[in-house]
């Protein structure tokens, strides 16, 4: 059965799908037709980005490894833009896109993709280069981590490469990347967790400034409803304007905040010590940390 989960990703890329008007594929030209992608595992950020293949004009030479494919996976794959579960055989670009914790019990399945000239390239948090390289018997391995407004065509990639890699390699590895937005790097692996803390989490701790936002204006009074969308629309507009502005973002919250005014009444409360800014050090601390554990439980 197809999980609630599942179901919404598909809804919600199938949604953005239209909203990428301008698609910026640059390296994924030098993909053709005759390249088969191999996509292992087509969950949210699998799906989003065989969505920006499939919209890149590589419909036809996807596969998609799923136990539990989504209605937006079958529909691809009645439409010819995808196969669904085939026989196993060497990928030329092989996306391995599950959970960390399930990499070790999906390692064998995975060999049955990677031939010696195959590109594998991980968005798995933790796993590193190394373990990559020694499990699944390839040196041709790259590590991405991609962020969920990629769903939108608005993400960040990060990526990661081994030294030796050359720009042949970061080249393929950006178009395959940039139909979810931007593309950060390479990063070395002792900087990829400070990243993926920053990034990788990061959106996450914009929807739970949205989400605090309304939960101060309901226990001061605003309806539920209308302190949520006030809440949200607020942050969704801020992130407009620090778009489209050259300014920095400590410069744009000065600009909005008038000297001795209600903004700044409030800001004295979030900066000050042992609040806002403190905390996001320890929260970033406990990500990396984090990130540094699942690279020891995946050896």
């Amino acid at each position: 059965m197809t999980s609630v989960t599942e179901v919404d990703a598909g809804v919600t890329i199938a949604r953005n799908l239209s909203a990428w008007t301008q698609p910026r594929f640059g390296a994924l030209e030098l993909m053709t037709r005759q390249n088969r992608i191999t996509l292992f595992g087509a969950g949210r950020m699998g799906s989003a980005m065989a969505a920006g293949w499939i919209k890149a004009g590589l419909g036809g030479g996807i596969d998609i490894v799923a136990p539990r494919p989504s209605d937006l996976v079958t529909g691809w794959a009645r439409e010819g833009q995808v196969r669904i579960n085939p026989v196993a055989s060497p990928a030329d670009v092989l996306l391995i896109a599950v959970k960390p914790q399930v990499f070790g019990g999906v390692v064998e399945q995975l060999k049955a993709w990677v031939g010696p000239n195959t590109l594998v390239l991980s968005v798995m948090a933790g796993v590193s280069l190394a373990t990559l390289e020694a499990k699944l018997g390839s040196p041709n391995v790259v590590r991405a981590m991609p962020n969920t407004p990629g769903l939108v065509g608005k993400g960040v990639t990060l990526i990661c490469l081994k030294p030796d890699a050359g720009d042949g390699v970061e080249a393929q590895v950006r178009g395959l990347l940039t139909p979810l937005g931007a593309v950060e790097g390479p990063f070395t692996e002792a900087e990829l967790p400070v990243a993926t803390a920053l990034s990788g989490c990061g959106p996450a701790y914009g929807f739970l400034l949205a989400e605090v936002m309304a939960a101060a204006g309901i226990a001061h009074g605003l309806d539920a409803e209308m302190a949520n969308r006030l809440a949200r629309k607020t942050v969704e507009g801020a992130g407009a304007l620090m778009e489209g502005s050259p300014e920095d973002a400590a410069t744009l919250r000065k600009n909005v905040t008038s000297p001795n005014g209600v903004t700044q009444a409030a800001l004295e409360v979030l900066m000050a010590d042992g609040a806002i800014p403190s905390i996001f050090v320890e929260a970033v601390a406990a990500a990396i940390a984090r990130d540094q554990a699942l690279a020891k439980e995946t050896e």
